[in-house]
């Protein structure tokens, strides 16, 4: 297989996309399969991660829960699926439009004040887009806090490569304490309680942040879009500490990376934070604090890609990606896994 990083070219066959949860296929959680890839690669079981790491090194994780993101609404065209990606702070919501088929709704077909309407005879109306030059996402003022419509007719958001719809346990992890992702962080799911006692044991800290995902970048190109997060005070000192002290700071997703880059300084140390995260790394902005992160697979085009070459580097990133397309890796959230470090 062919990888092109910096303008991905690689073709993901489509048995490489991991269409039910492992449970569901005879595996636990930490059954899947991780390539470790660095100054060499190996293969391994994610429940073999702490024999990849050392003591010393800290494992951050993203507190973050998931909302049942999804509900079913209809247009005048007729019944569609909103995506409820993130609540903003003047009580509009960004949602997403989707067709029963599971692909965006035409911007064409979008305009403001249009209406789009929910179940118990609430209504959103379409404001805006959300962000300048993409007409994907919008603002919504809805007639109702939409929280208590998706607890009860919520489901989680699915993509086309997931046929059959799964309850949202499967979409939890076991770090999920604060509610607020529109999808689950899903570099976490592998990990289990039994894991985390394996790592405390082995000597490996881990400590917390929070960032609320929004919907998926599924167009080629398209930049992540800002996601809410916090970087709390004890974690902004143990990453300090632990980099003084000569560990590894290890990210458990592109989440903890965007939120503990975002709270780094020029030097690479991380102060206390929270707010909005904008923050796009790529070559033009490379990683000061994480050095290496558990990951899942991206699709190509995916911005999450420029992501891994900000901490990894293409040479590692390349490597990994070109060995997992040989050797049968699965993608996306159900998929298996990755810890890629710097060299």
């Amino acid at each position: 297989m062919t990888v092109t990083l910096a303008q991905p070219s690689f073709v993901l066959p489509p048995e490489r996309n991991a269409v039910a949860p492992p449970e569901a296929r005879g595996l636990a959680r930490d059954g899947v399969r991780l390539l470790v890839a660095g100054d060499s690669l190996t293969h391994a079981r994610f429940c073999e991660l702490p024999q990849h790491l050392t003591p010393g090194d800290l494992v951050v994780v993203n507190n973050s829960a998931t909302l049942a993101a999804a509900i079913d609404g209809r247009m005048d065209s007729g019944p569609i699926a909103v995506h409820f990606a993130t609540w903003l702070d003047d009580g509009g919501w960004v949602v997403e439009l989707r067709t029963t088929a599971r692909t965006p709704v035409p911007a064409e077909e979008l305009s403001a004040g249009m209406r789009i309407q929910l179940p118990e005879g609430a209504h959103a109306t379409l404001r805006e887009p959300w962000l300048a030059g993409a007409r994907r996402l919008w603002i919504a003022d809805v007639t109702t806090d939409p929280r208590r419509l998706l607890d009860v007719y919520g489901y989680p958001i699915t993509y086309s490569y997931v046929p059959q719809r799964w309850s949202a346990s499967y979409y939890s992890t076991v770090f999920g304490r604060i509610l607020g992702s529109a999808e689950m962080p899903s570099a976490a799911r592998p990990f289990t309680e039994h894991l985390v006692l394996d790592l405390i044991a082995a000597g490996i800290g881990i400590a917390p942040i929070t960032l609320h995902t929004g919907v998926s970048s599924p167009e080629a190109g398209e930049p992540p879009s800002p996601e809410r997060f916090a970087v709390p005070d004890a974690t902004a000192r143990t990453v300090n500490d632990t980099k003084a002290a000569g560990g590894r700071v290890i990210a458990v997703g592109t989440t903890v990376t965007r939120a503990l880059e975002t709270a780094a300084d020029p030097s690479g140390r991380v102060h206390p934070a929270h707010g909005w995260t904008e923050l796009v790394l790529g070559e033009d902005r490379p990683a000061r604090v994480v050095d290496g992160l558990i990951t899942g697979w991206h699709a190509p085009g995916a911005s999450h890609l420029d992501l891994l070459v900000a901490v990894a580097g293409e040479t590692t990133v390349h490597a990994a990606y070109s060995v997992a397309l040989d050797t049968g890796y699965l993608w996306h959230e159900f998929g298996d896994s990755a810890l890629l470090l710097r060299g």
